[in-house]
Order: C-alpha cells, then structure tokens, then sequence
C-alpha cells in the first residue's frame, strides 16, 4: 500500500505548520494577542475553564497533524515501551496501518510488555476478527467493547466508545481524532488523507488519561468482587503523575456534559477570537446561541466544517443551521480536500481543546468520549496557525451564495434538520 513513510518519517510540528507552506493567503484576519505574556498559564485555564474542572500544570504538548505525522510518533512511542501499552480505539481497521500497529504491539508483547487494546466492536466491525486472534496468541490483550448483540436492546448498541486513546508506560499520551486506519494515511501512499488532530502528551496529565482507560476497561469486562480486585491491581501498576515536562496547563475530560460546558463557557468568554474544526456539526441550541452571540459582540467566529462528509446526511443537516449562524456574522468554511474528521477548537489564541467529542448529538448523549482542554499561548498559536493555514484552502460559504441554493436542498436539510436528534 506504499505506507512506509508511515513507518519512517519522523514526527514533529514546528511553529510555521508545514502543511500551510505554499498556500494562497489564509482569509482569515490576524489579531494581535489578547493577553500579556506575562499572565501565568494557570490563570488563564481558570479563566476559560468551569471552576469545577481541575487544571494539570506542568505538561508539555506537541500538534501532530493527520495520520502523517501521528502514525509515526505512536509506533515509535510502542516500540519504546519497557513496561505497558495501553491502546483505546473506536476503529481498528486490518489495512495495512492496522497491521503496521499490530505488528508494533505484537514486538512488545512478545519482548514481556505488557500490552492491552480495548478496540469498539461496531467501529471495527469490517476487520478481519482472525488477524485479533493471533494477536492474541503472539501475547496481546485486545478485546472488542460491547460486541453488537440485539437482546441487549437498541440503547446498549448505541453507546460506543468513541475515545482514541494511547498510553506508554505512564509517560507519553496521545489524544485525538485519529483511529487505526488507512483512512488517515497519505493519500500518495494509497490512504484516504482524512484531515485530522493528535496531541501528545507528557506530563502529570498522561496520569489522568491513562485513568479513563482503566476505567472503561473495568467497567466493560469487570463485575462485582473482580472489578474491586482489579482496580487494586490497576492501582498498584499506575504510576503516579510524572515530574513536571513543560509549561502547559491541561484538563482531561471524559464526561461528555463536562466537554460540552467548556466549550460553552470558553466561548463565552471569547475576547478576540473562536475558530472551530468540526468534523460532525449538530450543535444544540445554546452552542447556536453562544456562537451567535459571540459574533454579533464584535469576536470573530469561524467555522470549519465538511464540504465532503463521509456521512452526507450529516452534511446535509449541518447547512440547516447556516443561515441562522451567517446572519450573525459567523463566517463558515468548507473543508474540499478529502474528509475533515478534526474535533479541534482555540479561543483566542490561548484555549483549546482536542480529542474525539464531535458537536452533535451522539457525543453529547451516547459516546464515551475524551478531551485534552489546554490553556497556553505558545500551543494555541500553533493550533490557530493550523486551521488559519487550512481555511486558506477552503471555500468560504457566504449568506447571498447559500440562499441561492436549489429548492431541493432546501428541503432535504429541513427534513433531516427535523431528524437531528436520532442521526
């Protein structure tokens, strides 16, 4: 599948992303900074953050864009691993990025680490379950969450575990979009070239992550007095929060209101500036409101969203919100080069958030899901100048255009706006 720049190339992201060099000029306008550099990043968290979300100082944080650049940095991360992996995904698809990760955790299992895999059975459901197997027997311990099965009911089906998760030995993490899967491979080497955010962590906040996992995994294949022996054992193996690594203050979220009312409360607190990478959008009425509100007090708001989902009812539902948010003044993007799957967000160049909650109804309802909420004005730059750099690309959709729209559309985004909750 010619993937082996997967294999090979060294991850990393400098302050002047690379993926914008050689565009046209971005559209967007460039605002100077909010803050003074001399306010500590740990009032800034408490000013964008809900007081009842704990901040975690002293971490340090690096923007992997697409499968390009995060492929490389986990596979390098498992081969170094001396003691535990933990892998948590909603897709583990056996292409050939699935058997690359396989084959990485099938090394360490082998050399005595002590692997685990907690992949979501309907998201996988396409993969070879004979290529599991033998990972199985090569040592590693890869287990499906919640297997489809109808005499459990519709509810239990629908809620999935969303999360992409990768923890190694307690010191590194990666959180974001990005599953297991040539979806995400560059599009030379035969991928799909998905658009898409990772983050990677070190610092006392990989603590808190590897926490989320070792909860689901107790609480999908543990019961009674054997779950209480291996939260024991679990507690036994966690090590406890690493020596500071950076300057980045982090909030790790998993509970899927706790996400949604940061985003809430960031925005409205917004003082220059909120740009969101969405890859699903079907915000509920107070992410309209605050948006709205946001753009009609003078914050420049911008939306990157799909022009080409992989799921075009979605797609469809979103621009029946368009209208009501480019009457305010929120400016909309479309993303035309392959599929936008980002769940990305910065307020003011020093908020921001990353990870696997989408702005629609299934996040916000059903799926387990994690968010790395960061406060720091050196990530956030680097984050802004990512989706500055990519709306540069992008078709911006404006109010006169969209109301120009055939008649047909018109309808079928009124007939799936009416289905919004259940798609």
């Amino acid at each position: 599948m010619g993937l082996a720049r997967i294999d090979d190339r060294p991850a990393r992201v400098e302050s002047n992303v690379r993926a914008g060099q050689g565009r046209s000029p971005c559209p967007l306008p460039q605002h100077e900074v909010v803050w003074s550099p001399s306010v500590p990043n740990r009032l800034l968290a408490r000013f964008y953050l809900p007081r009842s979300h704990s901040v975690l100082q002293g971490n340090s944080c690096q923007l992997l864009r697409d499968g390009v650049e995060a492929y490389p940095a986990m596979i390098e991360a498992i081969r170094s691993a001396r003691r535990y992996v933990r892998l948590e995904t909603y897709m583990f698809i056996t292409d050939a990025v699935g058997e690359l990760f396989g084959q990485a955790l099938a090394e360490a299992a082998e050399r005595g680490v002590h692997v685990k895999v907690l992949y979501d059975a309907m998201g996988s459901w396409t993969s070879r379950r004979g290529v599991f197997e033998s990972l199985r027997q090569r040592g590693v311990d890869i287990r499906p969450f919640k297997p489809l099965s109808l005499s459990r009911g519709l509810r239990y089906l629908m809620r999935r575990d969303h999360r992409k998760i990768l923890v190694v030995d307690g010191k590194v993490a990666f959180v974001g979009g990005v599953n297991i899967s040539a979806h995400w491979a560059p599009p030379e080497g035969q991928g799909g070239g998905w658009r898409d955010d990772v983050l990677r962590i070190e610092g006392p906040a990989v603590h808190e992550i590897e926490r989320r996992f070792l909860a689901t995994w107790r609480m999908a294949f543990q019961e009674g007095l054997e779950r209480v022996r291996y939260r024991m054992q679990g507690l036994r193996h966690l090590r406890r929060p690493g020596p500071p690594k950076g300057n980045v203050c982090l909030t790790v979220l998993s509970s899927r209101r706790s996400i949604h009312r940061a985003y809430l409360h960031a925005i409205s607190r917004a003082r220059r500036s909120v740009l969101i990478a969405a890859a699903y959008f079907v915000p509920d009425r107070r992410m309209v409101a605050v948006l709205r509100e946001a753009a009609q007090r003078g914050v420049e708001v911008s939306l990157l969203l799909n022009g080409r989902s992989d799921h075009p009812f979605l797609e469809h539902c979103t621009r029946a919100f368009y209208e009501k948010l480019l009457s305010a003044g929120v400016r909309i993007f479309e993303w035309q080069r392959g599929v936008l799957h980002a769940k990305t967000a910065v307020v003011d160049g020093v908020w921001g958030t990353l990870g696997s909650f989408n702005l629609e109804r299934m996040s916000l309802a059903f799926n387990h899901e994690v968010n790395a909420v960061f406060a720091d004005p050196q990530l956030g730059r680097t984050v802004e100048e990512s989706f500055r750099n990519d709306c540069g690309t992008c078709r911006e959709v404006s109010l006169e255009e969209f109301r120009r729209r055939p008649f047909w559309q018109k309808v079928v985004e009124r007939v799936l706006y009416f289905f919004r909750k259940i798609l």
